[in-house]
């Protein structure tokens, strides 16, 4: 090699070595392109618009593993716009990417908008979904599923293989059709079915089910034990999950591993999800039937809202027939399925997405910081329109997100005033939020005094299930609590007339969206976001405002037209960049040599 090529040679390698770090990360980028649009279905057997995701009804499963960068890449085909929500990730130090109103500014019609998050230090089972403009009752939903490094055992044999379920309730007509019914005070009513996995019930009933309907179908091995992962992800109706003749060993929910009990059925309410063991251990006679039915209802009356598939096994001889299994009996009493969600416990002896045993966080010894009574009640009349409240307030959109409000010091969007105890006078609208104290403690008691099961979600963070039980909580209320081994999870289920007490570290600066996962509620504005705000402003505490936000509202002046910057197409094909980048120098360093 010549003497005059050396300084180039020696930049050559340099710049090898600089890039073959930044395409050698700790962790990788697993990379996702959602187009999101309108397709026809007939899941009831009837045609109507769905919201699909790459053509697919449900969307494609997110699978991805601890610690991955995610990113994903979603163009809005739909004529309105569009959120996407990432349920039970907890997007550390990042809300910006959360796809919340209170976060993001919508992603306009034939717009795109790149997602990136890291799955920092979480395992499990999740979902995804549009959370504006009432679109998951149209679809636009798909399983999100965090998988434990290699270094990391799971506390069971692994699996010969891995099913995920969607299941939940359905109307045949639109979002835009309920969202005209709840905007003009009506009730959505009794839904037309269930869907398991965006199909509609096997014909098990001919005078319950018309001909021609596709169902699921699952194929299995006989002998062979498979994690099955099941999310409801309906709009308002609890359903009971259950697989004929099989049992369903509970293994873990929503990121955390659970003590291992078996269950002949499982009340799985809206916005949860659970990871099962099922050994296919039956013979092979006939098809077992995989059933997901409405609860807490009046059963005869609901008898069509009965999501059914079928479990086939490899060597069967013939069609799954007869009578569904049965569901619990307890139509009107709901201390079943609460004794059942208290059985949930924390496997506090399992490593979840690092080393340490799950339950090295010793959360009923710490002192709560701060306490929130949350109370909801049926729906009511404010300021002439049917809205849905918590502790006496119904949230208000602002036209501008909080998040992005304070980062522009946009002043009066929010109030940092919502009450510690419900309301005594009248309900009232506004954007009124909880102002969270970093690296507190909170204390959050869910007191339903509606008429029927809600369930909570908290983005950000999970939290510990510590309690529940039937009536009006109480201080005295606190001496019930599990304070060892309560389940940490994103949800939890709030029987009505009942309450839910739940613990959270507020340990991810943010703003969170606080919200019953009952889609009508939601709708009509029974949420809050909570606020948590590190007094030193640090990026190692809250990344900066991505450079690709979207500006709406107060700021929508900043907003440039729609434009997708080489930042995000580097960030989207991060891997081709490296291979070509790489592939370019070795070329460079062969005519040196």
């Amino acid at each position: 090699m010549a003497s005059s090529s050396f300084p180039a040679f020696s930049f050559i390698c340099i710049t090898t070595w600089l890039l073959v770090g930044f395409c050698s990360a700790e962790d990788p980028f697993a990379n996702f392109d959602f187009v999101v649009s309108y397709i026809t279905a007939s899941p009831l057997g009837v045609p109507q618009q769905v919201i699909a995701v790459n053509g697919k009804f449900p969307g494609p499963t997110i699978n991805v593993t601890t610690n991955d960068n995610v990113v994903v890449n979603v163009k809005n085909k739909l004529d309105e716009d569009l959120l996407m929500h990432w349920s039970g990730i907890f997007m550390r130090k990042s809300s910006w990417q959360d796809g919340v109103l209170g976060t993001n500014c919508p992603i306009p019609p034939k717009w795109n908008w790149t997602y990136q998050f890291q799955v920092k230090d979480q395992i499990g089972s999740f979902f995804y979904f549009p959370s504006i403009n009432f679109q998951r009752a149209s679809g636009g939903f798909g399983s999100f599923i965090i998988n434990n490094r290699e270094i990391i055992p799971i506390p069971f044999d692994t699996p010969h293989g891995d099913i995920t379920i969607v299941i939940g309730d359905w109307y045949i007509r639109n979002h835009t059709a309920l969202r005209r019914d709840l905007n003009s005070g009506k009730d959505l009513g009794i839904p037309d079915g269930v869907l398991i996995n965006g199909k509609g019930p096997y014909r098990y009933n001919d005078s319950l089910v018309p001909d021609g309907i596709d169902y699921e179908k699952i194929e299995v091995h006989p002998g062979k034990t498979y994690r099955i992962r099941v999310s409801n992800v309906g709009i308002s109706t609890s359903l009971n999950f259950r697989i004929q003749n099989h049992n369903l060993l509970l293994a873990e929910t929503e990121g955390s591993y659970t003590v291992q009990q078996n269950y002949s059925s499982l009340d799985i309410h809206v916005g949860q999800s659970y990871s099962f063991l099922v050994t296919m251990d039956q013979n092979a006679s006939s098809d077992y039937y995989i059933v997901a039915s409405a609860r807490m209802v009046n059963e005869s009356q609901w008898q069509k809202v009965t999501g059914v598939g079928i479990l086939h096994y490899t060597n069967s001889k013939g069609k799954a027939s007869g009578p569904l299994p049965d569901p619990p009996q307890d139509q009107f009493d709901k201390t079943f399925s609460m004794n059942q969600a208290r059985s949930i416990r924390w496997n506090v002896t399992a490593s979840g997405a690092r080393p340490n045993p799950q339950g090295s966080f010793r959360y009923g010894s710490i002192n709560v910081t701060e306490v929130y009574v949350l109370k909801n009640k049926p729906p009511v009349t404010v300021n002439g329109k049917q809205r849905a409240t918590l502790s006496g307030v119904s949230f208000v959109n602002p036209a501008t997100p909080i998040r992005l409000a304070d980062q522009y010091k946009v002043k009066g969007v929010y109030k940092l005033d919502f009450p510690t105890r419900p309301l005594t006078g009248s309900p009232r609208m506004e954007t009124s939020i909880i102002n969270g104290t970093y690296r507190g403690f909170m204390e959050v008691i869910l007191q339903n005094n509606d008429t029927k099961m809600h369930t909570y979600h908290m983005s950000g963070y999970n939290f510990f299930v510590v309690g529940m039980d039937f009536g009006e909580w109480t201080e005295n209320s606190r001496g019930t609590y599990n304070k060892w081994d309560g389940i940490a999870r994103v949800t939890t289920q709030v029987f009505p007339g009942a309450w839910t007490a739940v613990l959270v570290s507020l340990d991810n600066v943010g703003v969170w969206n606080l919200r019953t996962e009952n889609l009508d509620s939601w709708y009509l504005g029974q949420e809050t976001y909570v606020r948590v705000v590190n007094p030193e402003a640090t990026n190692k505490t809250e990344l900066p405002i991505p450079d690709n936000a979207l500006f709406c509202g107060a700021l929508g002046k900043l907003q440039k037209p729609q434009d997708i910057s080489l930042a995000t197409s580097i960030m989207v094909n991060r891997s081709e960049l490296c291979f070509t980048l790489l592939l370019m120098i070795s070329m460079l360093i062969t005519i040196f040599q």
